[in-house]
């Protein structure tokens, strides 16, 4: 694994906890990683996180737009809080950051819902949700 992938991989497990004590301390999450209350297992936030972090600040409504029309029976609102967390961040990814491929982002997300989610069914979850999102972009005629 390349050092910039693993630095990745981790970058998205601390994002993925900035964003989940977001919703639990109703701040936001940049505010939280700025600030002295995050959880991270190796003390500091990457570059990348940040990026993750401030992205899905600011595209949020967008980003949520794309949950709530894919994911099927299921509001927004009511979905564990991770599994929410897992599929902004993934989505943010998806639309925003060119040198990841959908396929990656997919992937990541679904080993997040492994290794954090809320549900037993949480990476079936994630992986449906995301891969109807990825069509959509296909047909809209979005590059992977």
């Amino acid at each position: 694994m390349s050092a910039k992938r693993h630095e990745r991989t981790s970058a998205r497990r601390c994002a993925l906890q900035v964003l989940y004590q977001s919703e639990i301390l109703e701040e936001s999450a940049p505010a939280i990683a700025a600030g002295e209350k995050h959880i991270d297992e190796e003390g500091i936030l990457g570059e990348y996180a940040y990026v993750l972090l401030a992205g899905i600040e600011e595209h949020r409504e967008q980003i949520d737009g794309y949950l709530k029309d894919t994911s099927e029976n299921w509001a927004l609102e009511r979905m564990p809080i991770v599994d929410r967390s897992i599929l902004r961040l993934a989505v943010f990814e998806m639309l925003y950051v060119e040198d990841v491929p959908l396929s990656v982002s997919i992937n990541e997300a679904v080993e997040l819902a492994k290794d954090f989610g809320g549900e037993d069914e949480s990476p079936r979850f994630v992986n449906g949700v995301l891969g109807r999102i990825a069509k959509t972009f296909e047909e809209d005629g979005h590059e992977e």
